[in-house]
């Protein structure tokens, strides 16, 4: 597979990994025993860390779609300013490396509380009652295990009778995937003077803030997400033509988004319009507009001459930041 990075080898493994997940009978088996137990929930509760936060938030969306009551909140958040539980709630928790320490402190709360839990973690991980997506990958700049959670994700969502991920939908993602990899459509993006805001409407919004993550990691090029009635609500009053925004337009049913960029226009800001063309519901449109973006974190690392691979360095690598909140004894299989 072509590439010089991890990352782009990563990037570029998607359509594979997503297909993959969608012909494992032992996925299917792990989504079907996975949604036996959510049906029974009266409430179900997602919870993941960053990149995870983010599944966890379109994940709940997802699960909204089939009627169910789904809250998606951070593992820090679950673990010390803990939500009202009911013994009769259902705790989803996404973790790839299954190694983060609040989202273990989350499933070892969950656990101890009686609650069924649910993990959607790499393959080859040995948590029980887990939907094992992708092998552990290799650049600290995460990609194929945010889509391929997102995918696990619309499954559960179908087999729990959401009407907008039918088979067919859901079997277009790859294909949608490969198609924004080999054709991005970010060229004309070019790296800001100062930040790059990325801005988006529903689960865009979501987009939005995982797209700004990834050109933080993988270029350390400063950028944003946000919700655009968030932006608009003074967040943008700080802009200027030394910035850039890029404005997510799928979905955008109201013309909210494209307002607000003709405004970031009017002032002088470089503007750049993204959509999402596949015939895909919402929601799921959202797999290859996050892709299109993991493009360009890329390739802003590689224009910036950045390894976009290794991204927790010096004083953000102390062992001890990564150890706050981490149960005493981990939880075996």
């Amino acid at each position: 597979m072509q590439g010089s990075t991890n990352l782009e080898r990563q990037i570029r493994s998607q359509p594979d990994e997503l297909a993959h997940l969608l012909t494992s009978e032992i996925v299917r088996e792990q989504v079907h025993s996975a949604t036996e137990g959510l049906q029974r929930a009266r409430r179900i509760w997602l919870v993941g860390t960053g990149t995870s936060h983010h599944a966890a938030i379109l994940g709940a969306g997802m699960l909204q779609d089939a009627g169910r009551a789904a809250v998606a909140v951070s593992s820090m958040r679950f673990v010390v300013w803990a939500p009202i539980v009911g013994p009769d709630d259902a705790i989803l928790v996404i973790t790839h490396t299954g190694d983060s320490s609040y989202a273990l402190a989350a499933r070892a709360l969950a656990k101890t509380a009686g609650l069924d839990v649910i993990t959607i973690t790499k393959r080859g991980g040995s948590f029980p009652h887990s939907i094992e997506t992708t092998a552990a990958e290799t650049s600290e700049t995460y990609t194929v295990s945010y889509t391929t959670a997102l995918l696990v994700l619309a499954m559960i969502a179908r087999d729990m009778g959401a009407d907008s991920f039918t088979d067919d939908a859901i079997a277009l993602v790859p294909g949608a995937v490969g198609s924004a990899i080999d054709s991005p459509g970010i060229d004309d993006i070019a790296l800001p003077d100062r930040v790059l805001v990325v801005a988006g409407a529903g689960p865009a919004a979501v987009t939005a803030r995982e797209a700004a993550l990834k050109v933080r990691e993988a270029a350390r090029v400063l950028a944003e997400g946000y919700d655009v009635e968030h932006l608009l609500h003074g967040s943008a009053v700080s802009l200027d033509p030394r910035d850039r925004l890029l404005a997510l337009m799928s979905p955008d049913d109201d013309g909210f988004v494209d307002a607000v960029a003709s405004a970031a226009s009017a002032e002088g800001i470089a503007v750049h319009r993204l959509r999402e063309d596949a015939p895909l519901p919402a929601m799921l449109a959202q797999i290859p507009l996050t892709v299109r973006l993991q493009m360009l974190a890329l390739r802003f690392a590689v224009e910036g001459g950045r390894d976009p691979d290794t991204v927790i360095v010096d004083g953000w690598a102390d062992e001890r930041l990564w150890r706050i909140g981490r149960p005493e004894i981990r939880e075996e299989a």
